[in-house]
């Protein structure tokens, strides 16, 4: 990788629980830095050392326990733990800059940082919680937005709402999907291995959680189950509703697997025949990206960043329409003809989509702004 030196400036990246998207980012946002003489040091959940490596791409790790929500008594710690990471001996800056991802992460560092050491924030995700929660979260939001130096959001809507909250210096900060590696088999042995013979395969990607709408996209597979041969639906990942979506599936006789989280996404893509996501609100996802550059028909829902992402290389729905996804899918179950125009097409957009050096380098060019490198 071809990258300017930062002459060792010490950064700390900060993240709270990550299964997915964000701690793939921070991992090869390390990798990147480290290649660049920064010294590097990961502060987050002990789970996302062992889930994303951040010590084997060359970064130092800290376990910071910052909790999935807000819980006084687990971020007062979690505070004191980075605090104490972020100051050296005798109490000493052991920090050039932090740069939190996420919002809780970016609650936490904003109250560990020291004096005169630049925040920056990146947005991964919109606040979704209403009521009481919605409210309490929202004052968290405002306090993050105004006490961050610089916002990175990954998608315009996201730009629109830091900017409402107070946000100080707010820019759009799209977040490439890294390289999958090749696929390991062929389309014909992952297909035995799932068992699924002749059958379509309808390949959903991300956490099992409420945001990713895996609801509708069972209702969808439910409603095509009737059809012959009887499609597939795969969804890879997991998360907090593994046990409501498998009840959902066994009410609702929806020809639907869940596989857990998979490290061979690149051999599942190579199988599919379409990628559908459901989701209730996307930012710049990773997983339409894989899916383009993969040149697999993709059906999404339109919404956050997802239609920067894909133009008009994919079928969009509106969210929560399970009827809309029935007949998208339907749609390219039925028609190759038009199932190889999306893959074409996305194969010709991915080629567009912004690169992982492309991301780091607007990562270091803000970086150098805010320390004067």
């Amino acid at each position: 990788m071809n990258v300017e030196a930062f002459d060792g400036k010490r950064v700390f990246l900060v993240l709270g629980t990550s299964t997915g998207g964000v701690g793939a980012h921070v991992a090869s946002l390390a990798e990147g830095l480290a290649a660049a003489d920064a010294r590097v040091t990961v502060c987050g959940p002990a789970a996302t050392e062992e889930l994303f490596g951040f010590t084997a791409k060359g970064a130092r790790f800290v376990p910071v326990e910052i909790s999935a929500g807000l819980d006084p008594v687990t971020d007062a710690r979690a505070t004191r733990r980075l605090r104490k990471a972020l100051r050296g001996p005798g109490g000493s800056t052991a920090v050039d800059l932090v740069h939190a991802h996420g919002m809780r992460a970016g609650l936490i560092a904003r109250a560990a940082r020291p004096v005169g050491v630049p925040l920056v924030v990146t947005w991964h995700n919109v606040l979704m919680a209403t009521g009481t929660k919605g409210r309490v979260l929202g004052a968290a939001e405002t306090l993050v937005a105004r006490g961050a130096d610089m916002s990175l959001c990954v998608s315009d809507d996201l730009v629109a709402r830091v900017l409402r909250l107070g946000g100080q210096d707010v820019r759009f900060a799209p977040i490439p999907a890294p390289p999958l590696p090749p696929a390991t088999r062929t389309a014909a042995e992952v297909r035995a291995e799932l068992q699924a013979g002749d059958r379509p395969l309808v390949l959903a990607i991300g956490r099992l959680h409420p945001q990713k709408g895996h609801d509708v996209l069972i209702d969808a597979a439910a409603a095509l189950a009737d059809r012959d041969p009887k499609p597939l639906f795969l969804i890879a990942g997991e998360g907090p509703q593994r046990e409501e979506l498998t009840e959902r599936v066994n009410r609702t006789g929806a020809p639907v697997r869940l596989l857990g989280h998979r490290a061979d996404i690149a051999d599942l893509l190579a199988a599919a025949d379409i990628v559908a996501s459901t989701s209730e609100w996307e930012g710049y996802p990773l997983f339409a990206q894989e899916a383009l550059r993969s040149g697999t028909p993709l059906v999404a829902t339109r919404v956050g960043g997802v239609p920067a992402v894909t133009g008009d290389a994919a079928l969009l729905v509106p969210a929560g329409d399970a009827a809309a996804v029935t007949a998208a899918v339907g749609k390219l179950l039925d028609d190759p003809a038009e199932r190889e125009r999306l893959a074409k097409t996305g194969l010709a957009k991915g080629a567009t989509l912004p690169t992982v050096e492309d991301g780091l380098a607007q990562v270091r060019a803000v970086y150098r702004e805010l320390t004067g490198a």
